[in-house]
């Protein structure tokens, strides 16, 4: 079960849960570590014997010492002296390979916990890009890049250092207890009757700390949030002068921060002066009775500075859990959100039995196609539409209308609610991403580029495409020549997002790209918004001769862009309304025609 939704807000992002949510994420949680580990059982495996057998030997140390003091020292005092020499050795040996076995302990279980989180990173990464377009509308930006950082560094922290500490703690403490019961069962009660406030402090703490970490994830995540989008909207927030209203809201969301990390901050101040109280207590109660056994001559005074280091041994390490709990409750809140998004499925998925596309083609249908975004009412309606392959479609419309949505069905980035898309007779449903991508390729008002070179860019389409090929895509939509004159030509770095060209550039790059890749069906969605008149006058003929063999869908408001279609389909309310050439759609007088008037009075 997937706690985290698309559309919305879920409890995970919120901080609170159900009984039932909890406990359906920890299943979650832990069934992700448990597929992580298991391809690296025997490392696992190996990094617990070590570190069994390492804390064995740190164990016994103190009844090394009380076997010195009570037995081995006197045999000195009467001229034996091998006892004490056995027994110095016994600690040498057991101090000097248990040391051993800890550093061997910290490359194994290093080596264990960064296979662990570049596999995480890994799996976040490849998950997401397979995720359906739905997804990535929903799920904000700032919250992926969360993901992949502050609650990554949060499992990473556990894991490299506080995972050490709690593994030593746990292991410590339960060596130690045995030996003294061994040793001496009265302390070793006065210990265990010591663990029942503990385990209540333990238990009010871990309590309290889990909801104070999963308030500081979800604080951490909504500070991310605003920063990425100002960051990333910096032009809007600057053109509509916002600097100050988002410096308040960011400011805001800094504060909540800082208020959910103090309060776990105040937890500490109760969790450790507590936890140290209770351990001198049980110190000072051990040595008052021991010493009265010791005057009754009922008690070795070895084994009573046995006892006390026993005991002191026990409760060094708890003060050290404290650090584990916290990282704990900061990588479990970051894992529980990991989990979630690793378990989200495709809305759009690759079928079982795929069925391939012919090679040559492009002849789209609806057929009684219904679709609506999420569990929101229907925002298209398209009971029978056919374009022939090699036909070029305009989609006319107001906004809202449509006819984005009906290019992403074609491109399946969704699928509808009823009815079929079909391509070449074969049903989108059942046909494979890969080659549904080959047969299909979308260009958006939003040309993005990669860093790296044009010629890296352009070759997007086709990856073992040549220079000259790259060149021939180029020239045919008129990105030749600044291409050539730009610093490097076809080599130069474009930067981040295509930083070094201008938005019409980057838009003509990614025309090249689309027409490498010699897709059956391409789809224009607002792709010329971006260009001035020349550059699109220029990019205009280049369509018409490029678009003579394939299916193409355009959607543009202006109506210069759809003068090259065979055919015009006019959207109202999610539903053609007029279809036909352009011709005959202004010898109609409808819609179209109102709308080209319009236009061609802007043009005078």
């Amino acid at each position: 079960m997937s706690i985290t939704t698309v559309h919305g807000t879920s409890g995970e992002d919120r901080g609170d849960y159900t009984r039932a949510e909890s406990r359906s994420i920890r299943r979650r949680s832990l069934r992700l570590l448990a597929d992580i580990l298991r391809p690296r059982r025997r490392l696992l495996v190996l990094t617990v014997v070590v570190v069994v057998v390492s804390t064995i030997l740190r164990a016994v140390v103190p009844s090394l010492i009380a076997y010195g003091i009570d037995a081995a020292l006197p045999a000195a005092l009467d001229g034996d002296w091998a006892p004490i020499l056995w027994t110095a050795s016994a600690i040498l040996v057991a101090g000097g390979v248990g040391g051993l076995l800890v550093g061997w302990y910290v490359v194994l279980i290093a080596r264990l916990m960064q296979a662990i989180m570049i596999e995480l990173r890994t799996r976040i990464f490849r998950h997401t890009q397979r995720l359906s377009l739905e997804f990535h509308e929903g799920y904000t930006s700032g919250r992926i890049i969360s993901r992949q950082t502050s609650d990554l560094e949060s499992i990473q922290e556990l894991l490299d250092g506080s995972l050490n500490e709690l593994v030593d703690a746990v292991l410590i403490g339960a060596f130690t207890l045995c030996a003294l019961l061994l040793l001496d069962w009265q302390s070793a009660l006065i210990l265990c009757a010591a663990m029942i406030p503990l385990v209540l402090l333990m238990r009010w703490f871990v309590r309290e700390s889990q909801r104070g970490f999963r308030a500081t994830s979800v604080a951490s995540a909504k500070l991310i949030v605003r920063f990425v989008e100002t960051m990333t909207g910096i032009r809007a927030v600057q053109a509509f002068r916002k600097e100050r209203r988002r410096s308040r809201e960011f400011a805001g969301a800094a504060k909540e921060y800082l208020d959910a990390n103090l309060r776990v901050v105040r937890l500490y101040g109760v969790f450790d002066p507590a936890l140290m109280l209770l351990g001198s207590t049980t110190i000072a109660v051990v040595l008052l009775w021991g010493s009265l056994r010791v005057v009754d001559g009922t008690l070795a005074i070895g084994v009573l500075l046995a006892a006390i280091m026993y005991v002191r041994n026990f409760f060094g390490p708890l003060e050290e859990v404290a650090t584990f709990l916290n990282s704990y409750q900061s990588a479990a809140a970051a894992l529980e959100k990991v989990s979630g998004v690793l378990e989200e499925e495709p809305t759009v998925a690759d079928p079982d039995q795929p069925e391939r596309l012919p090679d040559h083609g492009g002849t789209i249908r609806f057929d009684e196609v219904e679709f609506g975004y999420g569990a929101g009412r229907s925002v298209l309606r398209i009971p029978d539409l056919a374009i022939p392959s090699g036909q070029t479609v305009a989609l006319v419309g107001t906004t809202g209308a449509g006819k984005s949505t009906l290019a992403k069905l074609v491109a399946r980035f969704y699928d509808p609610r009823r009815g079929a898309v079909r391509l070449d007779g074969v049903d989108l449903r059942s046909v494979t991403s890969a080659d549904l991508r080959r047969a299909v390729v979308m260009v958006t008002q939003e040309a993005y580029l990669f860093s790296g070179s044009v010629a890296d860019n352009i070759a997007l389409g086709n990856p073992d495409a040549s220079l000259a090929e790259i060149q021939a895509a180029a020239r045919a939509v008129g990105a030749h020549e600044f291409i050539e004159a730009l610093p490097d030509g076809y080599d130069t770095d474009v930067n981040k997002r295509g930083g070094r060209v201008s938005a019409g550039q980057r838009q003509l790059i990614s025309f090249a790209r689309a027409f490498l890749a010699d897709p059956a069906v391409l789809i224009l969605d607002e792709a010329t918004a971006s260009l001035d008149l020349p550059s699109e006058r220029q990019v205009q003929a280049a369509l018409q001769r490029l678009l003579a063999d394939r299916t193409a869908i355009i959607i543009a408001h202006r109506l210069s862009t759809i003068e090259i279609a065979d055919r015009v389909l006019v959207m109202e309310h999610g539903g053609v309304v007029e279809d036909g050439s352009p011709a005959q759609l202004i010898a109609r007088d409808g819609r179209y025609a109102r709308l080209h008037r319009e236009w061609a009075a802007t043009q005078e």
